[in-house]
């Protein structure tokens, strides 16, 4: 057995079923070994950027990591805008990253860099390999710290790779969180008790089903409203779960809400802050006499943390949490130009239960979200990290992940842009995702940032950065030429009859949605 059988066996014994991959010279030893080690099915990636937005969101929707195969310190370059999402939406992802051959490093060959120094902003377990015979310890060292919700990163050269493997069958470690603290988790419960009017701001395993449904029962029995990050890593959502007030992008607006409590509980989140420091603007929103306590750390269960806190506050698991539920209701289904409010209410009226929702509209899918909180029950991907180019590789992971629920990606069209190479992916591998593209031929959300920051008129040469109109993107031909089939809709009438017929058919498809002013 070679070091990369060893790589691999020990993956696969660790549950890992997938590897999305963009290999190169120095992985080669790793690629031959997929004939070997059946078990992990191995995707192309035709840009390293798909292969980490695909992990983040196969590992978003299972909980257990994907594996990625980069090629040296470039090939990670190109895949780390999406591995910054995926840190900031605590998906565990296991990293191998191929490097020269541990005697060629000296002779600082073209593609040598610093891999470890532009791994570890965005790896919560970082090693660099120092023999073949230490291969299997390091990925089951590695796959054991990401199941806390990290990417975990192994550097491994070449040599180590094709040399064989002469340790024993290595056991893997069973994973455990850390106990919740009891400490924190009764002072959160004295705090809601003695609070005027408190609010649980829930993140990360918390918007789960189970977290939820806890949560539901907290703000039955102690009036603790219900509040959420502004992008949530994975939200389960619709009728028959809590209705949750989510924490607004814009400063003022968020400040607006929060000022009203008193008190808060964080449940899988931190303090929630600004996105971005706008002039005279606050970095965080919550004032010194608001108080807060967070109940869990990034090692312990989130889910059980809430639970306990229920179980501290003397909660019934019988309560009846009814009135806090939310209630099965449709928006009406629109008719006419479409733009961005109508675009949204197509998609929730016939979007099926069950179904995946991966959303990075950016200002195009705004309205959708406010709609969807009365529909069947389904599941919601946001944009976690800010860095946009997510979309398409994240549906695409989710659809691999759970072959029998119906992804449908809500996708700006410069967004989608960065990574639209995962097109050709999704037709490679059958995936059942519906791209719609939000076509407004510009980036909206930066002409809008620069109104509210009261830049009303923007000369030929600043537009010339926002528009892309001229020319125009043919996604129609871009899609087919990837080889996934595509239609251009412009009014609501269009979008629903090919979102219909989309739905009925098996595989990727891409609807261009037209959005009017």
């Amino acid at each position: 057995m070679t070091g990369a059988e060893a790589i691999l066996q020990t993956a696969k014994d660790a549950g890992v079923d997938i590897c999305f991959a963009n290999a190169g010279t120095t992985e080669l030893p790793l690629v031959a070994s997929f004939d070997k080690v059946s078990g992990i099915r191995p995707v192309l990636g035709l840009f390293e950027g798909v292969c980490t937005g695909a992990a983040d969101g196969y590992g978003r929707v299972t909980q257990k990591p994907a594996m990625t195969l980069l090629h040296l310190g470039p090939g990670l370059a190109n895949g780390i805008a999406n591995l910054h999402n995926a840190r900031r939406a605590k998906t565990p992802i296991f990293n191998v990253i191929g490097e020269h051959a541990s005697w060629h490093l000296a002779a600082d060959p073209p593609l040598n860099m610093d891999i470890k120094s532009l791994a570890k902003p965005v790896s919560g377990w970082l090693k660099t390999s120092r023999s073949a015979n230490t291969l299997a310890r390091d990925t089951a060292a590695a796959l054991n710290a990401s199941l806390y919700g990290q990417i975990s990163t192994l550097i491994v050269p070449a040599n180590y790779q094709w040399l064989e493997y002469n340790e024993k069958k290595i056991a893997i470690p069973k994973f455990k969180f850390a106990a919740p603290s009891r400490k924190k988790i009764q002072a959160a419960a004295n705090l809601i008790k003695k609070a005027a009017k408190p609010a649980l701001i829930l993140g990360g395993r918390a918007l789960r089903k189970e977290g939820l449904i806890t949560a539901a029962k907290i703000k039955a029995a102690t009036g603790c409203d219900l509040l959420m990050v502004t992008f949530p890593a994975y939200l389960d959502r619709g009728a028959g779960l809590p209705m949750l007030t989510r924490i607004p992008y814009f400063p003022e607006q968020a400040t607006q809400l929060l000022v009203a409590y008193d008190s808060f509980v964080l449940v899988g989140a931190d303090e929630p802050v600004a996105f971005f420091g706008y002039q005279e603007g606050p970095s965080f929103y919550l004032n010194s006499r608001q108080k807060k306590i967070r109940i869990d750390g990034d090692k312990q269960d989130t889910a059980l943390a809430l639970e306990e806190l229920a179980d501290t506050l003397g909660i019934r698991t019988n309560i009846d949490t009814t009135s806090v539920l939310a209630n099965y209701t449709l928006p009406e289904m629109p008719a006419g130009k479409l733009n961005s409010q109508k675009l949204g209410a197509v998609i929730a009226n016939l979007q099926p239960e069950g179904c995946i929702i991966a959303e990075e509209g950016v200002t195009a899918g705004a309205p959708y979200y406010t709609l969807a909180q009365t529909l069947k029950p389904h599941s919601h991907l946001s944009l976690t990290g800010g860095a946009i180019g997510m979309g398409l590789p994240l549906a695409l992971g989710a659809a691999l992940a759970c072959p029998a629920r119906q992804v449908i990606n809500i996708e700006a069209d410069g967004s989608a842009m960065y990574t639209v190479q995962t097109l050709w992916s999704l037709a490679h591998e059958k995936a059942n995702v519906i791209t719609i593209i939000c076509s407004n031929r510009k980036y909206f959300t930066i002409e809008f940032e620069c109104r509210r920051t009261g830049i009303n008129s923007l000369g030929e040469a600043a537009a010339a950065l926002i528009t892309m109109d001229n020319p125009p993107l043919d996604w129609i031909a871009l899609s087919k030429s990837m080889g996934v089939p595509a239609v251009c809709v412009g009014t609501a009438e269009e979008l629903a009859q090919e979102l219909k017929a989309a739905l009925n058919e098996p595989g990727p498809h891409l609807i261009e949605a037209v959005l009017g002013r």
